[in-house]
């Protein structure tokens, strides 16, 4: 027998969680949100100490409650958001319980949910799993037993975190970028392993990247409009947000090597199409700005023109003729940032209702099974459904079919 029952069980107490409650007490819903630590777990242990939040700050909201700033253009820091998600946390007092992770996630014959919970077991009609898009870091097996100092991104906390020497980064998305780029201002000499990307401009024509974005409706693209691309763009909010160009990390010192492609005895092998990775890079950057400018024109909008935006810089040595071997006791290596991205983890999920990789099966947080709903995932239901300015929409929907099974 249960030691509870209960209408609908939320999972996950960060932004996704909080929100799901807002949309079911405003429907006058009962509900239990269980949190494994504290309210934005995720926002306090795994970002690094610089790290700016990617999204200007007249762009952050949640549902009903404005984000406090006074410098709508400037990028907040981590403990400025944790902030923010704690008064919201404030504002929509949700029914939460801290300090309870849930173990085990399965299904009645009736239909009917159980969750086994590190403080008992819940019965619940309905379960919407909110615990977010970034539950796993993915990092290559290729040199578990060497003694290099080696952490993920989700760990890496500043510079003085890491042993004197020469430092790797494997991993140039927005995480890898901007980690390289702070270890750059820190002195350290940086190795950074550049992968298929997608590099757009911080800003352009006199407006951020992400009024753009929601200016031309982007952020709108559904799953099946955008098609099976996955790379997210390469942007910061960093030094007050700024373009990120690879070819100007190698001015300042940065050695760019392609894709890491194998290792043995603490030598590794690199992949080539470092030169293609950085053209595709550039094919993104220019493609979007033409996309910009035609819609300008198109919409007659009273916005500068920016002809030197499409200016880059020549090949440096490290492209022309790039390395296709790093020892790492030769080149004073003595740490590795894996920022090689991150998945989901619902292993827990004990309910057929996970594909071949792992990741849930639904259409736009909506399962297969009846009662069990997904949120805040990448591209949930369109681009924006992770974004903290997107996610109360896809609740909206949630809450709705949750309040229609009654």
């Amino acid at each position: 027998m249960p030691d509870e029952k209960i209408e609908t069980l939320v999972i996950g107490g960060g932004q996704a969680g909080l929100v799901m409650s807002h949309r079911l007490k405003q429907r006058g819903l009962s509900h239990l949100v269980l949190e494994r630590h504290r309210i934005a777990e995720r926002w306090r242990s795994e970002r690094w100490d610089g790290l700016k939040f990617q999204f200007p700050n007249w762009s952050v909201r949640l549902p009903e409650f404005p984000f406090p700033h006074s410098d709508p253009d400037g990028f907040s820091d981590t403990s400025t958001i944790i902030k923010f998600i704690e008064a919201y946390a404030d504002f929509v007092a949700p029914p939460i319980r801290c300090g309870v992770a849930v173990t085990r996630l399965a299904q009645r014959d009736g239909g009917r949910f159980i969750a086994e919970t590190t403080d008992g077991t819940i019965e619940a009609d309905n379960v919407v799993v909110a615990t977010g898009p970034y539950q796993r870091n993915v990092i290559p097996d290729l040199l578990r037993d060497h003694p290099v100092f080696q952490v993920c991104a989700a760990d890496y906390k500043n510079p003085e975190q890491l042993p004197p020497g020469a430092v790797l980064v494997a991993g140039a998305g927005a995480s890898g970028a901007q980690i390289a780029e702070e270890l750059i201002e820190g002195g350290r000499r940086v190795y950074l392993s550049v992968g298929r990307h997608r590099r757009l401009p911080r800003r352009y024509r006199s407006r951020d990247l992400i009024w753009w974005l929601a200016e031309m409706q982007f952020d709108q693209i559904t799953p099946e409009e955008r098609g099976p691309a996955r790379l997210g763009p390469v942007i910061s909010g960093a030094y007050g947000g700024r373009n990120i160009d690879f070819r100007d990390f190698a001015a300042r010192g940065v050695i760019l090597l392609g894709r890491l492609d194998g290792a043995h005895d603490g030598v590794l092998d690199i992949a080539p199409g470092l030169d293609k990775s950085l053209g595709d890079g550039d094919i993104a950057f220019t493609t979007f700005l033409d996309t910009v400018d035609e819609y300008v024109k198109r919409r007659r909008l009273d916005l500068p023109e920016e002809p030197g935006a499409r200016a880059t810089l020549p090949d440096p040595p490290c492209v022309t003729a790039p390395l296709t071997r790093l020892d790492l006791a030769m080149e004073g290596i003595s740490s590795i940032v894996w920022a090689t991205g991150y998945g989901v983890d619902f292993g827990w999920i004990d309910i057929p209702v996970l594909d071949a990789r792992g990741e849930a099966v639904h259409r736009n947080g909506i399962s297969a099974v009846s009662g069990l709903y997904f949120l805040g995932l990448q591209w949930l239901s369109k681009m924006n459904s992770s974004f903290l300015s997107g996610v109360g929409d896809d609740a909206v929907v949630l809450a709705d079919h949750i309040a229609s099974r009654r």
